[in-house]
Formats: C-alpha cells, structure tokens, sequence
C-alpha cells in the first residue's frame, strides 16, 4: 500500500465508494442512542407518575428538552439508514427504488421535524 492510496480505498470502500461512509453513519448512531436511550427511559422512570403535567414539567428543563430532541433526531436518521439498505437491497428496479428511497427520506424528514416540534411546543410551554 503506498501513501497515495486513498484511505476510503484501504477501508474497503467497494465500487459505490459509499459503502463505508454509510455503515460508520450507521455504527456512530447506534453508540449515540445507547446514551440518549439509557437516559430517557431512567429519567421517565424516575417522574414520580405519568400524566401529563409531571411530564410537561419534567420536558420544560432545558436539559431535557435537548436531550430528547438530539433523542428524536439521531433515532429518524438511524431508522433513515436502516430502512435504506432494506429498499436498496429488496427493490430490483431502480425507478421503483428511486421513488421509494425519496419517500423515504421525505417521511423520515417529516417525522424528526414533528418530533423536535413537540418537544419544543410542550418544553416552551404551548397548549397542549
């Protein structure tokens, strides 16, 4: 291997040359919700009950609030690439595949934006 070999080559890029890319995208968001994940189902386990004015208080801490929308976000990107390899693995015509993988990202954009926008309605204290 010579020095002017390009590190996506020697990682085993493949053909695509996008293979790698999208499986550390994969692996780094599987480690950030380990964290994220632990996080919420200890601290919703800690509220002392489950209505809806002890978790609208507990969501109004700044804190909480970005936990919960990096939570919301880092979850939609992970399902997005998940959900990716499936279509690009199962859907042999490529039209079909090119319709579906834009549906895709449009849904899984749709669903993070009406993530982050209830957690910040409730944590900036809109009506219910």
């Amino acid at each position: 291997m010579s020095l002017r070999t390009p590190l996506r080559r020697v990682l085993g890029a493949g053909s695509a040359r996008e293979g790698v890319h999208h499986w550390w995208l994969q692996r780094l968001t599987s480690v950030a919700l380990v964290p994220l994940t632990v996080w919420f189902v200890v601290s919703i386990l800690a509220l002392p009950s489950l209505d809806h004015a002890t978790v609208a208080g507990w969501l109004r801490g700044g804190t909480t609030a970005l936990l919960l929308i990096l939570l919301v976000l880092v979850a939609t990107w992970h399902s997005q690439l998940g959900v990716r390899v499936v279509i690009e693995d199962y859907v042999p015509a490529p039209g079909a595949r090119t319709v579906t993988l834009t549906l895709l990202t449009f849904a899984h954009a749709l669903l993070a934006a009406a993530g982050v926008f209830a957690v910040l309605r409730v944590a900036l204290g809109g009506p219910a």
